[in-house]
């Protein structure tokens, strides 16, 4: 688990089994997964105290009965933005690959009212949000 750096890093979670390991650090945190965005998977999330303000997952090729991202409308529930990124475009199980590569495939409804559609860049997503909005 990497943690986030001073001046806006996310935090990198090659499975999001690890959240419990953050504690209330998580909240409102910006998590980039490793994990397939399957319900297993958002169940750690919707299970954990605090809720992050969004996590991006791995779609894992969506699957049958899109099971890879059925974790998305799961985190809609609780109130948590959610994004799944193309298996082809980062590895499954490694957070930082998603961060620096991954490219989005899917948003629940919440992350599309924080401006996310499908095709753009994690990395890109994820310094936005964690960048401070300017104040005249």
């Amino acid at each position: 688990m990497d943690k986030p750096a001073p001046g806006g890093e996310p935090f990198l979670l090659d499975s999001i089994a690890l959240i419990g390991a953050l504690g209330e650090r998580s909240r409102d945190a910006v998590i980039v997964s490793g994990s397939h965005g399957g319900v297993s998977a958002a169940e750690f999330v919707v299970d954990h105290p605090h809720r992050p303000r969004i996590v991006f997952y791995n779609d894992a090729g969506i699957g049958k009965d899109s099971a890879g991202i059925a974790g998305l409308s799961m985190l809609q529930a609780i109130g948590v933005a959610a994004c799944a990124y193309a298996h082809q475009s980062a590895r499954i199980g490694e957070a930082r690959d998603g961060y620096r590569h991954g490219v989005i495939s899917h948003t629940n409804p919440l992350a599309s009212r924080l401006g996310i559609s499908a095709g753009q860049r994690v990395d890109e997503i994820v310094q936005r949000l964690l960048t401070p909005p300017v104040r005249r």
